[in-house]
């Protein structure tokens, strides 16, 4: 026979109201009898009843994760994996359960949340990408419904989100390659309706006309954030009459296209071209050669992310509505000077 709630208050020695308020972690309840309680409930391997739980209190203890593209797609960017390492390590602390849901068009992602707000089936939503005038920030705002934006909203400074200062992050990036005797630097970036895009592409820019350096638009290309768009580009980069000598890429994985693209085309890095990526994953410091990269603290990312939603559905107030992420340049063998 299953064992009930009433079973966990009689050995405890409480009222079953007591053992359902340690349950739905009320935070009344001492810590002495919380510990005691739970500690009763796994001796008799009683679990909670989710979705009566659900009726009662209006709560799933669920939120959902919006993937920005299809599985297939995501999970080759190392980004996404340590991203939700850092929101599941949270909000497992915090006995919240996770969701994901995407689509392979901006149409279906959008339907997708629909249902999941309109069924309620979560009480917030992580949105792990930003683009420029997103229907996704749009609707959620108009439901009221909680959400954390990973990214930064051009329209929206009051909505809450988590991102780095990707200015700041991309001027670094191509400062550094000035420092190491460029003058010719390009640029592969992610789409264009991404604000991290934009907002590294500014950076860079920034970085070049401080210095006085010319910014040609050959040397900027754009792509998906897949390593086949570095490997293009390689081909239409290292065939222009004046190429660049170092190029900054907007993510890790691109630049593994683009060290693959230079190796079949002969040329050597960082002789032929200086490269510094994005991201720091673990996979930078064991290409051919290592890749420089600007470590943006992914997991603390997800991790902050996660805190915040779950701060923002429990009422509690938050400090400020924008947390950024300090970044940090690691220098490797690609963007040594030039010889």
């Amino acid at each position: 026979m299953a064992v009930t709630i009433v079973d966990v208050a009689k050995r405890a020695g409480v009222s079953p109201s007591t053992v359902s308020r340690v349950i739905s972690g009320h935070p009344r309840i001492s810590p002495a009898t919380v510990n005691k309680v739970k500690e009763i409930m796994a001796d008799m391997g009683y679990h909670p009843n989710v979705m009566a739980k659900s009726l009662v209190s209006k709560t799933t203890s669920t939120i959902g994760i919006v993937l920005p593209r299809p599985a297939e797609e995501l999970f080759q960017n190392m980004f996404f994996p340590e991203v939700i390492r850092g929101i599941v390590t949270h909000s497992s602390r915090t006995s919240y359960d996770l969701l994901m849901a995407t689509g392979v068009t901006e149409r279906e992602e959008l339907e997708a949340v629909i249902r999941l707000v309109k069924g309620r089936r979560v009480d917030g939503l992580l949105l792990l990408h930003s683009r420029k005038r997103d229907p996704l920030v749009n609707f959620l705002r108009e439901e009221h419904f909680p959400f954390v934006l990973v990214g930064r909203s051009e329209e929206h400074a009051d909505i809450l989100s988590v991102d780095n200062d990707n200015v700041q992050a991309s001027y670094d990036a191509t400062r550094h390659l000035i420092s190491q005797g460029h003058r010719r630097i390009g640029f592969v970036s992610g789409p264009p309706n991404l604000v991290v895009s934009m907002d590294r592409l500014a950076g860079y820019r920034q970085a070049l006309a401080e210095a006085g350096l010319a910014s040609s638009p050959e040397w900027i290309v754009e792509g998906e954030f897949l390593q086949e768009s570095g490997y293009q580009a390689m081909s239409f980069f290292m065939s222009l009459p004046e190429r660049p000598t170092a190029i900054v890429v907007i993510d890790d994985l691109v630049g593994f296209g683009v060290l693959r693209g230079l190796t079949e085309l002969g040329f050597k890095v960082p002789q032929d071209l200086g490269i510094i990526g994005f991201n720091n994953t673990p996979m930078a410091e064991l290409a051919t050669p290592p890749l420089s990269s600007v470590d943006i603290g992914i997991y603390q990312i997800g991790y902050t992310a996660s805190q915040m939603l779950i701060r923002r559905i429990k009422g509690e107030k938050t400090m400020q509505p924008r947390a950024v992420i300090p970044h940090r340049l690691v220098v490797r063998e690609s963007s040594l000077p030039p010889v």
